[in-house]
């Protein structure tokens, strides 16, 4: 393992915030907040950013994340390089005790995400993947969430499915599920597809994709920046598209709002 990859110290962030994450996670009671835009805030998304942001500071690139005060575009738009983290995706899910919450960070270059780690605490379930090395990964993490002695390895390399038969798995969201989802599900039985619904909270909806466990991802629902980079940059490396519903185009990251378009992860 070479401790220089760019892919090493998200990952290393990840490890750790996931650790405290669940050192909340593992309380009878912890405390939930209701933030403006009316998604929930629990004390383990601040605790994981603040172990995340402990870590990206020293490097060169400046951070995008959930839990951090945004810079205003003015500023943010002359970014070449920048981190994208969410510390806790899945908050719903995490405060359900469902296990199905992930720790994303990517790192973006001129709005593409080229790096991405998604670490899922509860079940230390790790996959990363680097864009240009198209190569994505998922490695199983010891009960101390240390970083292993071997990553990239072979036997752990990641790859979507080959679907060629008359069924169609697609990914819907454990607590997003809403009519124009149901609407594509209905769109692709009218062509004669039978349809298996696969739900998962979280970013997981992307790995799923990326490891062959379902075919399509279509979300029809609000995302910010920060839900998705990690993941598109896993779907991107085994060879995914992740395309905007109204440009038809990849997914842009770093604009001046960040709200995400819907989207489709498709082959």
């Amino acid at each position: 393992m070479n401790l220089n990859d760019p892919l090493i110290i998200p990952i290393i962030s990840s490890l750790k915030a996931g650790l405290s994450i669940l050192n909340v996670y593992d309380l009878p009671d912890f405390n939930t907040k209701i933030k403006k835009d009316k998604s929930p805030l629990t004390e383990a998304d601040l605790a994981s950013n603040a172990v995340i942001n402990e870590f990206l500071k020293d490097t060169p690139y400046p951070i995008i994340s959930e839990e951090n005060k945004q810079m205003d575009y003015t500023t943010r738009k002359s970014w070449a390089t920048c981190w994208m983290v969410d510390p806790l995706d899945g908050t719903k899910e995490f405060i359900k005790r469902n296990g199905e919450f992930t720790v994303n960070i990517a790192l973006i270059r001129k709005g593409k995400p080229i790096l991405g780690v998604i670490y899922v605490p509860a079940t230390r379930e790790l996959y990363y993947a680097d864009v240009n090395q198209k190569a994505a990964f998922k490695t199983l993490i010891a009960e101390d969430h240390s970083l292993p002695d071997q990553l990239f390895s072979e036997k752990d390399r990641i790859k979507p499915a080959l679907n060629t038969g008359s069924i169609v798995r697609v990914v819907g969201s454990r607590s997003h599920m809403n009519q124009d989802t149901l609407d594509y599900v209905e769109g692709l039985k009218k062509k004669g597809r039978e349809v298996e619904v696969v739900s998962k909270g979280s970013s997981l909806k992307f790995c799923l994709v990326a490891e062959g466990k379902a075919d399509v991802y279509p979300r029809y629902a609000p995302t910010m920046e920060w839900d998705t980079a990690a993941g598109h940059a896993i779907c991107t490396a085994v060879g995914l598209k992740v395309t905007a519903q109204d440009t038809q185009s990849e997914l842009c990251y770093n604009k001046e709002n960040l709200l995400n378009p819907y989207f489709l992860v498709a082959p």
